[in-house]
């Protein structure tokens, strides 16, 4: 029996292909297929070896049991919609995707956010509504800037989520079909996905949703006596950028995988709580987590390592906005000790750490842009690799037996296998 996550580079964002079943049954799930730039080195020559691997000859596809984008950001939905297009204009297509799991944001929310979209407009252009978000944007505002980025991300991706909705009409693909093409909610029973694989769905719950709905519909009030640079600092909070992610754990062959999306980890630990999967203040453990939020220590605490242990964690980022973090990694060896566990990072710890150095210094830069124009909040010391970087943290701390870390590499794929090797 096989159950195995092969991960890809995605750059800043998630791409993820959950194999299972046996060799003389295989299936196939993808999980989110990054920003921009994914899809045709990373994602697209995968698909095609895996076709090959499984001796699909001629016009048969090779066909994707299930296409789940965890939620409406860039960095996990575009590599999806590269691929969708790519399938609509394919007379012979080479990959046939059989079942989306999807929640579009304006289903999430309860209504069209004509509103919402047209201030995004307003101050970024209407590139912004199709992914195009300026790196340099940001709301001239004492608010933390990576929530205010994560929310416009969200916001921008709304017309991306209405494309991915209609290349699955086009492609006559099924939408939620286990959910009565309804949103996918947490329960408390296992969903059969497929022979021998089940998730069950923790997040989002319908608690959050509602909660997220009574937030839209009150920045949607205050908007009209707003320029939009307030109205869109009003809408930021931490909660609405990741509300929406799909968590699900995985089951096959008593094997389990949690995969996070970009929840929030108080969300996700609610989740698991009242699915059932995880006792009222207890802990669980799991053989495979996928970090949420690309490892941002703004999204992770102490708490969440001791009460999730896994035997495999994997981190998905190159130090975009930088992620993963140093302070991440502290928690997860200060929450395990000496406990056996294998790291996964999707890069080199040199190249992670340059990137994070260099939107280190970006940063620092737009505040004490702020501080000029009379805002308050502090400008950050400068970056020293010995107090900020992976690989500095790395070099003192001493890994316990049993403890490794492994990166993706560029050339050959990284499966982490579960049961039995998957062997391509």
């Amino acid at each position: 029996m096989i159950f195995s996550l092969d991960v890809r580079r995605a750059r800043k964002g998630d791409c993820l292909l959950l194999h299972f079943g046996s060799h003389g049954q295989p299936g196939l799930a993808l999980i989110d297929g990054g920003p921009a730039q994914v899809y045709g080195p990373h994602l697209k020559p995968r698909l095609l070896k895996l076709r090959e691997a499984r001796g699909l000859e001629g016009p048969a596809p090779l066909p994707v049991d299930l296409l789940m984008v965890s939620h409406v950001d860039d960095d996990h939905i575009q590599g999806i919609l590269d691929l969708t297009r790519e399938l609509k204009t394919q007379q012979t297509r080479r990959v046939s995707v059989l079942n989306f799991w999807h929640n579009t944001f304006d289903d999430l929310i309860g209504n069209t956010p004509a509103a919402l979209t047209a201030s995004v407009s307003a101050q970024f252009g209407t590139a912004s509504l199709e992914g195009g978000l300026p790196e340099d944007a940001w709301v001239d505002a004492d608010e933390d800037d990576e929530v205010i980025r994560g929310c416009l991300g969200v916001l921008a991706s709304i017309e991306q989520g209405h494309r991915l909705r209609g290349d699955v009409e086009t492609l006559g693909a099924a939408l939620n079909q286990e959910f009565d093409g309804k949103l996918i909610l947490a329960g408390s029973q296992p969903v059969p996905v497929a022979e021998g694989l089940t998730f069950l769905v923790v997040g989002p719950t319908r608690a959050e949703l509602e909660d997220l709905q009574k937030k839209h519909d009150a920045w949607l009030k205050t908007r009209k006596k707003e320029s939009p640079e307030e109205s869109l600092a009003a809408y930021v909070d931490k909660s609405v950028t990741n509300l929406s992610s799909i968590v699900v754990l995985a089951e096959s062959g008593g094997k389990t995988m949690l995969l996070t999306g970009d929840a929030r980890v108080d969300r996700i630990l609610e989740g698991l709580e009242f699915a059932g999967a995880l006792k009222q203040g207890g802990s669980m453990e799991v053989d495979l987590l996928k970090i949420p939020h690309h490892g941002s220590s703004n999204n992770l605490d102490s708490d969440f390592f001791e009460r999730l242990r896994a035997s495999h964690y994997v981190f998905s980022g190159n130090g975009e906005h930088g992620n993963p973090e140093r302070e991440t990694m502290d928690m997860l060896f200060t929450a395990r000790g000496g406990e056996p566990f294998t790291i996964h990072l999707t890069y080199p710890i040199d190249e992670i750490d340059a990137a994070r150095q260099a939107d280190w210094e970006k940063e620092q830069a737009k505040e004490k842009t702020r501080q000029r124009k009379g805002g308050h909040k502090p400008v950050r010391e400068d970056w020293s690799a010995a107090r900020q970087s992976i690989a500095a943290f790395f070099e003192n701390t001493t890994l316990a037996n049993g403890q490794r870390i492994e990166v993706v590499s560029e050339s050959k794929p990284h499966v982490i296998d579960l049961l039995d090797p998957l062997g391509y």
